[in-house]
């Protein structure tokens, strides 16, 4: 597998340090590369899904990953892409932090292997156990403070002020790339576009400290930037960031992001995010030309990533859940698919006791008086669990219960409301 030739078709390589040395260096040879991830909170999103998956990547085509989990510069902060200063964490969270992610990883990438079996490691090894002294002398020599400044994560900063402990970072990530070169043979860093001022100063700290100097066999290489095509920020929704976690973003949630991708850029993401062959794409496109409202790349996408970062039966949920929504068939989910697929709408709790309709919906503010109440039920805008309920003297008991706790009531065409019996 030519993994340069697939990657740059795929759009996925914004620079580049010495193309053709690069190329000939992943032909000659399983080659140990490394991506970083700073822990600066309890889930990585999908935001970090592009360099994670380039590692995977790579990894496919026979090379060996590391994903560096930055448990000593997460303690810093990394000013590239910021215009502010990250607030500290202390180390417990921070530890905490990097034992989550770490394990994120390893549901993507295969730290198993024996051939090529990547591995997690954090820098918190060898950057908590480093004296100011011995940082100063031994590494920080290496950078001029010029140099320095010309890089694009400080220049940004220097207008609304960087600190001291910022400055360094550029220092501490290139000293992990001679740490992994030295230790494990790691010769090539990737990261995002805003990491290429860092990824460069550490293969010059490399040539500066190693007896074969200019001659290291050592590249770095960045993938570009992802916009949308609407300008937003990728990644956001309404509801905040897209985690990968389960418990921040629901396999269904998860599901929904992929499967809502605008028309213009589903078949960027298919390149970007899947691993599906390049004709297997173009035939998607086709697919999109002809028939756009049938959405075929779109529910492609959303099956390929839950099941990439979930499993399969996370998929089979979610794809209950979206036909169960669309159908109105709210009986056909169980107590967690209800949990899922209506996280967000409104909720109230209720004892577990009967209650006439008329009162459940004041009490819930689902109708605003028991007059209005009755006139929903009465014009057949009231839905229990997906069935219209016409009865002014029904009452909701336990036969309304999904795995005794919870009941959907739907009024109008849209307005749902969770209602939870404890």
């Amino acid at each position: 597998m030519d993994i340069l030739k697939d990657l740059q078709e795929r759009g996925l390589i914004q620079q580049m340090t010495d193309e053709q040395g690069l190329e000939d260096h992943l032909s000659n040879q399983t080659v140990t590369l490394y991506c970083g991830f700073d822990p600066t909170a309890d889930s990585l999103h999908i935001g970090h899904l592009v360099p994670a998956l380039m590692l995977k990547r790579f990894q496919r085509a026979g090379h060996r990953p590391i994903a560096l989990i930055g448990g000593g510069t997460g303690m810093i902060g990394d000013p590239s892409g910021r215009s502010t200063e990250r607030q500290f964490n202390d180390e417990q969270t921070v530890q905490y932090f990097s034992d989550r992610i770490a394990e994120q990883l390893a549901r993507i990438l295969d730290f198993e292997s024996k051939e090529n079996g990547g591995a997690a490691r954090n820098n918190a090894e060898w950057l908590g156990n480093m004296t100011l002294i011995e940082f100063l002398r031994d590494t920080g020599k290496h950078f001029g403070i010029n140099y320095m400044l010309a890089k694009d994560s400080v220049q940004s900063r220097l207008e609304n002020g960087i600190s001291f402990t910022e400055f360094t970072y550029m220092i501490l990530q290139s000293y992990d790339f001679l740490n992994l070169y030295e230790k494990e043979n790691c010769s090539l860093q990737i990261g995002g576009s805003d990491q290429w001022g860092n990824i460069t100063a550490g293969m010059e700290l490399i040539r500066r400290t190693k007896d074969e100097g200019e001659d290291a066999k050592v590249f770095g290489l960045t993938v570009p930037l992802i916009t949308k095509a609407d300008g937003t920020k990728f990644g956001k929704t309404a509801g905040g960031a897209v985690w990968l976690d389960p418990e921040k973003t629901t396999p269904y949630e998860f599901y929904q992001f992929w499967i809502n991708t605008d028309d213009r850029d589903v078949i960027k993401f298919l390149k970007y995010f899947t691993f599906l062959s390049m004709d297997e794409i173009a035939g998607l496109e086709k697919e999109l030309e002809i028939a756009p409202e049938k959405r075929v790349p779109h529910r492609r996408l959303a099956e390929e990533m839950t099941v990439l970062v979930h499993n399969e039966d996370a998929l089979a949920q979610a794809k209950k859940i979206t036909d169960a929504l669309f159908s109105g068939d709210i009986k056909a989910l169980n107590g967690s698919e209800i949990e899922q697929g209506f996280k967000d709408v409104p909720t109230v709790e209720f004892l577990k006791e009967e209650k006439s309709i008329v009162d459940l919906l004041v009490e819930a503010e689902i109708s605003p008086s028991k007059r209005q109440a009755r006139e929903d039920i009465k014009n057949g805008a009231v839905y229990i669990n997906g069935d219209r309920q016409q009865e002014l003297a029904y009452t909701i008991d336990a036969s309304d219960r999904i795995d005794d706790t919870f009941t959907i009531i739907r009024r109008g065409k849209k307005k749902y409301f969770l209602i939870k019996f404890v």
